[in-house]
């Protein structure tokens, strides 16, 4: 009996093991879609088609505070110019006080922004779609499509990699 109830615990233990680390497919483009008048995709061409910007050296931070690792060499495209873009479906302009965006990774890692955090402060001028990474344009990197905030304390839980969607939403 106790032999069954330790190889049970150890069944469980090796399956929370696996699945407590996922595997981020890469992406070769994401999509913008919900409340906006038509849906576009951006395919790593089209992302090689936007002025890029040097992005300064990151440390990415768990929810902990544990240094994860360093990422260097970046350039990207602010989310802004990618955004100008896609026209929002709205009626009167104080209305995208309540909208929202939902970015979802290959993975199924979601993060959520307002409208007023990326075009309303300081910290919209911070967040990019990198295209460079230590030498690597974005089509050689390995966790393709990724999006960074770079003034976040705790940078690491706002790195999307494998970025296939954003989500555009309306509180209801």
């Amino acid at each position: 009996m106790k032999l069954r109830i330790l190889l049970a615990i150890a069944v469980l233990l090796t399956n929370l093991s696996l699945t407590a680390q996922r595997t981020v497919t890469p992406t070769e483009l994401f999509s913008v879609q919900g409340k906006i008048k038509k849906e576009r995709t951006f395919s790593l061409t089209t992302l090689d088609s936007f002025p890029k910007t040097a992005i300064k050296d990151q440390t990415l931070y768990n929810h902990k505070g544990e240094e994860k690792g360093t990422i260097k060499n970046m350039k990207g495209v602010l989310l802004k110019t990618i955004l100008s873009s896609i026209d929002f479906d709205y009626d009167k302009p104080k209305e995208l006080n309540e909208f929202y965006f939902v970015f979802i990774a290959s993975d199924g890692y979601k993060v959520v922004f307002s409208w007023n955090e990326i075009y309303n402060t300081e910290a919209g001028n911070q967040f990019y779609i990198v295209t460079e990474m230590d030498g690597k344009v974005v089509k050689n990197m390995e966790q393709r499509i990724l999006f960074i905030s770079t003034g976040d304390l705790k940078a690491g839980r706002r790195y999307i990699k494998g970025l296939q969607k954003i989500e555009v939403k309306r509180v209801e």
